[in-house]
């Protein structure tokens, strides 16, 4: 009887200790556990813009704890402008079966979707002009699913009174587009409807490849005063043969953003895509951390655009930068830099 006593007490203490570690390890997995993340990042091109939307990108998830190399692991794939390419890298996240897709640019997001809209992967993009176009959101904002992100709409009308101002005797601004891009074709619609209150005529020059630009450029440039960028993929990848071709006739060309402005376009009315990009990876911490839904986050925009202008380039073209847009710039630069 006794040794059974003992026996049961010492059954009773060891499953004590063992019921009290149990315990104590989940306790201290709970606590010292950290959450951790792999996403996709799908940029559609390489060019400044699209780069400072990705790096921004990675610091508003960093400013929200989730830091590459500590909680997050990162994919980056570019898609060197090429639809096929992209149907690839969003195929390729897919079956990797990453936490989140960050698409970067129009073609990249409508590709991202499509291929995870199936599959219960978030998609979160930025540099994305027109998302209602593009077919993600809906004419309110909502998300056509679960997709949402940040748009980089351009200020037209901003873009167009600088303009003026810039270049009183001007009568023709030049724009070249990819046909097949919904952002670039939603804005043109934008300047058809604008360029007439400035009293401007506009011409258009569309392209399907990086291929075609060297001779729509040399098209376009016999045909007007001056050229204005979209945020057209395309173009903006080939942005330094337009410049070149721009520079050696003396005819201005206008960019989008402040990265277009140091390479050596005039000036822009644009926006910071690295702010962009950080209002991006905020929203994607939040689906992230399982605070909302992308299906539950609208779309969202920076709506105050910024004046960039090249001091140096309106030097070379013998313009005189009026003092009122001069004297409020975000940023003016006194030298061409190379671009990226």
């Amino acid at each position: 009887m006794k040794k059974k006593l003992v026996a049961g007490l010492l059954t009773g203490a060891m499953m004590a200790a063992l019921l009290t570690g149990c315990a104590g390890s989940k306790s201290d997995k709970s606590s010292d556990a950290k959450e951790s993340y792999t996403i996709g990042i799908e940029q559609f091109a390489e060019h400044g813009s699209l780069d400072n939307c990705r790096e921004g990108f990675l610091q508003g998830l960093e400013e929200e704890g989730i830091k590459e190399g500590d909680n997050l692991k990162v994919e980056t794939k570019n898609a060197a402008a090429d639809m096929g390419t992209a149907g690839q890298i969003s195929d390729s996240f897919v079956s990797d079966k990453v936490d989140l897709i960050c698409a970067i640019a129009t073609p990249s997001a409508q590709s991202a979707y499509n291929a995870a809209m199936d599959a219960g992967i978030p998609v979160i993009y930025t540099a994305v002009t027109d998302p209602v176009a593009a077919e993600l959101a809906s004419e309110d904002g909502t998300p056509a699913g679960e997709v949402t992100g940040t748009s980089d709409k351009l200020p037209v009308e901003e873009q167009l009174k600088m303009i003026r101002e810039m270049l009183p005797q001007a009568k023709t601004i030049g724009i070249m587009y990819t046909t097949s891009e919904a952002n670039s074709v939603s804005v043109i619609k934008e300047y058809e409807d604008l360029v007439g209150k400035y009293d401007f005529e506009l011409v258009t020059k569309g392209i399907t490849t990086t291929a075609d630009v060297s001779l729509a450029a040399d098209d376009l440039l016999s045909k007007v005063d001056c050229i204005t960028n979209l945020t057209d993929n395309t173009v903006v990848a080939s942005l330094p043969t337009i410049l070149e071709k721009a520079n050696d006739k003396k005819i201005p060309v206008f960019g989008s953003e402040i990265e277009q402005v140091k390479i050596g376009c005039l000036a822009a009315e644009g926006i910071d895509y690295i702010s962009l990009g950080k209002q991006t990876g905020k929203m994607a911490a939040q689906v992230l951390k399982g605070e909302k839904k992308a299906s539950e986050l609208n779309f969202e925009t920076i709506t105050t655009p910024g004046f960039y202008v090249n001091n140096k380039v309106a030097e070379n073209l013998g313009i005189t930068v009026p003092t009122d847009l001069s004297d409020n710039a975000v940023e003016a630069f006194d030298e061409i830099t190379q671009s990226k």
